[in-house]
């Protein structure tokens, strides 16, 4: 058992030290934005919390990779907004159960592999949007309630609020030059709260937002009438909860696989994130997802196993039970400083240098991700449109490989050696290859170096041998995959089966 969730597998390295210090940080962060995101959706403001408890511990033990945080994130929230002021929070409730069990079907049924389907390019929108909407979320930290409506900070709050966030910046680059036996990040809250306190510095405070104060998670069944009209109602919103909650963390599994050179299981993930959202549906959670800021927080502090993700999630049920008041009086400018380090490490500089050796079709395809990302906060809608014109432009490039070597050999037959992928975008450059009416009597196709991919090429295939037939011209396909042959209308008349040169094509597995 101990093994299985790779906690205190002996086997591997564990700095359980840098683990518990790095789980630390993590919960110092992921309490207000859970806190705000809930305060945004109209949701009790403890639900954000009890997610991030619930989602972060059992990600956190039984997810897809050590190091990944997940918590109560704006991404899923952001959908249930429409369905909270139409029905109400019990039917929030069934939808975020609803959307569990959407991803625990994904998860058994592996479907947690098409995640390969995401392009680099799409990747790098996806991160650097990210990265935007992370950093326009702290700007936010520098508005204030002015007799019910939302203004900018003005005078000395904004030069407190300022400077306090400046010194937080200043103390993480600078502390890991000094040590790193704890995380810049949490030694950057602590000075700076240290402060406050010490000189009784008037500045806006985590209680600001909500208070966090509370009891266990209570369990409870959502009061919503088990009706074929209420399914219809929620329905729809889990689904697409669903999709966005595994969108982003297969996505945030990724980019940690790429940061650590190690590999997660994005079918694991998917389970556990379903079975997570269950018991936020029953336990009085607003439900979640893997969230990439947190995540980066908890690998930027050094943290490669699930210790630091469960020390998070205890600490922030700790807080909610017993130590409510000394987090509330933690600085806002702490923690929105912590966080603009994590949008600027999030940022995929890297893009800006091999701009200039990209194709252009990447470039658009990012730009659009971020794009998308940064305007409608819809990561699942960016990255689908990413894949889908990727998809096009790979398609219209593969589309012009379609070629043809034509010879006719001393026994005037006559060849056509097709080189490229036939399918749907290239049927009709295929088409015109052949000279129907000129050719000889006899007519050779060889596939040796194509691929018949799809129904559309298929077709194709199958005209050109009716053209060629109603002129009584004989007409051999050669090299034919075993699943083209069955399918082709006329293959019993046309096709010369070749056991030793006829390949069979194979899908390859997970």
């Amino acid at each position: 058992m101990l093994k299985s969730i790779n906690l205190f597998d002996f086997n591997q390295k564990v700095n359980y030290k840098t683990e518990v210090l790095a789980g630390l940080t993590v919960a110092m962060t992921m309490i207000p934005e859970s806190l705000s995101f809930a305060i945004l959706a109209d949701f009790p403001p403890l639900m954000g919390l009890y997610a991030a408890f619930i989602m972060g511990l059992v990600t956190a033990i039984f997810g897809g990779r050590p190091g990944l945080i997940s918590g109560g994130a704006g991404a899923t929230v952001v959908v249930l907004i429409a369905l909270m002021k139409s029905h109400g929070l019990e039917y929030v409730f069934a939808a975020v159960a609803m959307a569990g069990v959407f991803q625990i079907i994904v998860g058994l049924f592996k479907l947690g592999k098409f995640i390969r389907l995401v392009p680099q390019p799409v990747m790098f929108g996806f991160v650097n949007g990210l990265a935007v909407i992370i950093f326009m979320a702290q700007i936010e930290q520098f508005k204030t309630v002015l007799d019910g409506q939302t203004v900018w900070l003005s005078g000395t709050p904004l030069y407190i609020m300022a400077g306090l966030v400046a010194l937080t910046i200043a103390i993480v680059l600078i502390f890991p030059k000094i040590s790193k036996a704890v995380p810049a990040s949490l030694m950057a809250i602590i000075v700076v709260g240290i402060l406050v306190f010490t000189l009784k510095i008037e500045t806006k405070t985590v209680k600001d937002i909500a208070s966090v104060s509370g009891g266990f998670p209570p369990f409870h069944i959502p009061n919503i009438p088990f009706t074929f009209e209420t399914l219809q109602i929620i329905l729809p919103y889990g689904l697409i909860m669903a999709g966005v909650g595994l969108t982003e963390g297969l996505l945030t599994l990724n980019v940690v696989d790429e940061l650590t050179k190690t590999k997660g299981n994005g079918n694991r993930e998917s389970l556990a994130q379903g079975v997570a959202n269950i018991l936020n549906g029953f336990f009085f959670g607003m439900g979640g997802c893997p969230m990439i800021a947190q995540t980066l927080v908890n690998i930027s502090a050094g943290s490669r196993a699930r210790l630091s993700g469960i020390i998070a999630a205890l600490t922030i049920l700790s807080v909610i039970l017993f130590a409510s008041p000394l987090i509330e009086n933690l600085p806002m400018a702490a923690l929105t400083g912590v966080m603009i380090m994590v949008a600027i490490s999030t940022f995929e500089w890297m893009s800006f240098k091999i701009i200039n050796k990209m194709p252009k079709q990447d470039i658009i395809v990012g730009m659009l991700v971020a794009g998308i990302t940064i305007w409608l906060h819809n990561l699942a809608l960016a990255v689908l449109m990413g894949v889908i014109i990727s998809a096009l432009v790979f398609a219209w490039e593969s589309a012009k490989r379609i070629r043809a070597r034509k010879y006719v050999d001393d026994k005037g037959v006559k060849y056509y050696e097709i080189y490229g992928p036939l399918f749907f975008a290239s049927t009709t450059a295929f088409t015109e290859k052949f000279d129907v009416v000129n050719d000889p009597n006899e007519v050779v196709i060889d596939f040796a170096e194509s691929r018949i991919a799809d129904m559309s090429a298929i077709e194709a295939v199958n005209k050109i041998t009716e053209r060629y037939a109603q002129l009584n011209k004989t007409v051999r396909l050669k090299h034919l995959s075993e699943d083209c042959r069955k399918l082709l209308a006329r293959a019993d008349k046309v096709i010369v089966v070749n056991i030793l040169e006829d390949p069979t094509y194979r899908v390859a597995g997970d």
